[in-house]
């Protein structure tokens, strides 16, 4: 988990938020992670994350991945609705149509986000040998996304 953390945030304007006490999030987010593209590192405009890194599961709305397991987290990387269709097979806005095919639990293996699919987000739980390199590529293209928008605003 943190040479995936460490990796994203030594991408030029990155920054790494661990949500904790100090950061005002909530608690049900402490020990997450979320990517910025924040070149000024300035924490009052930031405002969606391009990718986190999540250590459990939220009850009652995220549970499909089964983060409770000991060990266990999720990469979640925001993609964009091309990319998501031609690494999925089908389009963000058709993902409940398909939603019961995945088993979200699955490690390390690239799936839609079980919550957020339609917003053009995958994931994978606990990448390793398979899908590290995937992510990270997918880290990349999601910054330089996230920076292309930064500039346009």
């Amino acid at each position: 988990m943190e040479s995936i953390i460490d990796f994203a945030a030594a991408l030029p304007g990155v920054v790494a938020v661990t949500a904790g006490p100090e950061t005002g999030a909530p608690e049900s987010a402490w020990g997450d992670t979320f990517l910025f593209y924040d070149p000024a590192d300035d924490p009052h405009a930031r405002q969606f994350p391009f990718a986190t890194v999540v250590t459990r599961d939220y009850a009652g709305f995220d549970e499909l991945s089964r983060l409770d397991r000991d060990g266990v987290y999720r990469v979640n990387i925001a993609v964009g609705r091309d990319r998501f269709h031609a690494l999925i097979g089908h389009a963000p806005s058709a993902h409940a149509e398909h939603h019961g095919a995945f088993d979200y639990a699955e490690l390390d293996v690239l799936l839609p986000h079980p919550s957020y699919s339609q917003q053009a987000w995958v994931c994978v739980v606990c990448p390793s040998l398979r899908t590290t390199e995937q992510v990270r590529g997918l880290i990349a293209e999601a910054g330089n996304r996230a920076a292309r928008h930064h500039r346009a605003n």
